[in-house]
């Protein structure tokens, strides 16, 4: 969507705030332990208080209200009571929904408890590499640019970018033009960034797959050659300066 009154911004900031206040919720709740059913339905209970819905069900009938991924899971990992939280497990959290009629989207890749498993490094490359990406958007910018940006940072920390997993517009509805913000320079893109669009930023930083594909479940995505990913996600609106990160308030 684009903002063209402060209706509208508002409407942006209280969306964002119900879901960035949620996933840092969530990332404090999370121990071991826990299944990622019982995270799952503390973050639709922080929703609800909200009064938002939660996007990916109400959207693709996703079966949960956010998506949970855990360790080799990439992304839209399915909440499940059989699922169990372990020490040092890198998890992912994406908590996107719709109030009042805006959507916003955000999400976090953590490491649980101590870092057993010497993924931190991993996840503070994509945070970095998300903010660097988001202080180089304003208006007229190519996309295309962006993406080369979070490639380029991404390989000189040693790590590979997913190109089949992308950012997107967002605003009145959970995705929405432009549908693909890639990780890397996709040449076929000529499409910039418009003022005062609102979009979700994402990287998707990886140790060796470069692919994302889809388990039998239909939804939870791994790597096409394994290993692990970090994802980090913003909601922001472009301006022909630094763009309003709408939803800073998850503390990424």
């Amino acid at each position: 969507m684009s903002i063209t009154k402060e209706a509208e911004l508002t409407g942006m900031q209280k969306a964002s705030e119900a879901v960035a206040l949620t996933l840092k919720e969530m990332i404090a709740y999370a121990r071991p332990g826990m299944s990622t059913k019982e995270l799952d339905d503390y973050g639709a209970k922080l929703l609800n208080e909200f009064g938002a819905r939660s996007a990916p069900y109400l959207t693709y009938g996703f079966p949960g209200y956010t998506c949970i991924s855990v360790n080799n899971e990439f992304c839209h990992g399915i909440p499940s009571s059989k699922r169990i939280l372990k020490e040092g497990d890198l998890v992912n959290i994406d908590v996107s929904a719709e109030l009042d009629g805006f959507w916003s989207d955000n999400g976090s890749s953590f490491v649980l408890g101590n870092d057993l498993n010497q993924h931190q490094k991993l996840v503070e490359a994509s945070k970095q590499i998300l903010h660097k990406a988001i202080s180089n958007i304003k208006g007229g910018v190519r996309i295309s640019d962006i993406g080369y940006i979070i490639e380029t940072e991404a390989k000189r920390r040693g790590y590979k970018v997913i190109k089949n997993l992308t950012g997107h517009g967002v605003g009145r509805g959970l995705h929405e033009e432009p549908l693909e913000i890639a990780n890397y320079r996709d040449r076929r893109n000529p499409k910039r960034f418009k003022k005062n669009s609102v979009v979700a930023i994402e990287t998707f930083i990886t140790t060796t797959s470069t692919y994302a594909d889809t388990l039998n479940d239909g939804w939870t995505m791994v790597g096409d050659k394994g290993g692990f990913m970090a994802q980090h996600e913003h909601t922001i609106v472009v301006t022909d300066e630094q763009p309003i990160i709408l939803t800073a308030m998850n503390g990424i």
